[in-house]
């Protein structure tokens, strides 16, 4: 892995080690802290982005084609809840696509812009999951600048500080706040 911006990147992965994954920022701008993990899933990106159960992490894609169908209403796995209860960050191969699917409202960069998801393209996402599968789920950060201004340093002692999730009760925070009646 790398210690180095790529020229012209507008997003970054900073993990604890000191490690930088730069690239394309694609969503919302800033940053998020959390536990980078990953999904082999080849459909249901967006049921997977707003399931309660990776809440507090940064979710990276193994498939490259996170994206191509767009999204829709009927695809979000939360029930009236707010999107930090759901993946802070997404790590992606491949730079979202435009929509190609009859049931897609809009694209996942305007969708993940609504929803304050940060994401980084142009990863090695099988490389970085290699990463976790040998060392496990680091802490990190996931930073999106337009201008392409990162203070590595800062990012890297965000992400080492971190307490993580060991001992949280994310459940109660994870859980809807109303009744629901199923038939």
């Amino acid at each position: 892995m790398t210690t180095q911006i790529l020229s012209g990147a507008t997003g970054v992965l900073v993990l604890a080690d000191g490690t930088v994954l730069s690239g394309i920022g694609v969503g919302a701008t800033g940053s998020a802290i959390g536990e980078v993990v990953f999904n082999t899933a080849m459909t249901g990106y967006q049921e997977i982005l707003t399931d309660p159960s990776y809440m507090s992490q940064i979710l990276a894609f193994t498939f490259p084609h996170i994206g191509n169908v767009g999204v829709n209403l009927e695809d979000v796995e939360q029930i009236g809840e707010a999107p930090e209860r759901a993946a802070r960050g997404v790590i992606l191969r491949d730079v979202p696509t435009d929509p190609a699917n009859w049931r897609a409202t809009g694209g996942l960069d305007g969708w993940m812009k609504s929803r304050g998801v940060i994401g980084l393209a142009g990863v090695d996402t099988r490389a970085l999951t290699q990463l976790i599968r040998e060392k496990g789920a680091p802490h990190a950060v996931i930073a999106h600048d337009p201008d392409g201004k990162f203070d590595l340093e800062a990012l890297t002692a965000q992400a080492r500080d971190w307490k993580g999730l060991v001992g949280l009760d994310l459940a109660k925070d994870a859980s809807t706040t109303q009744a629901f009646e199923w038939t």
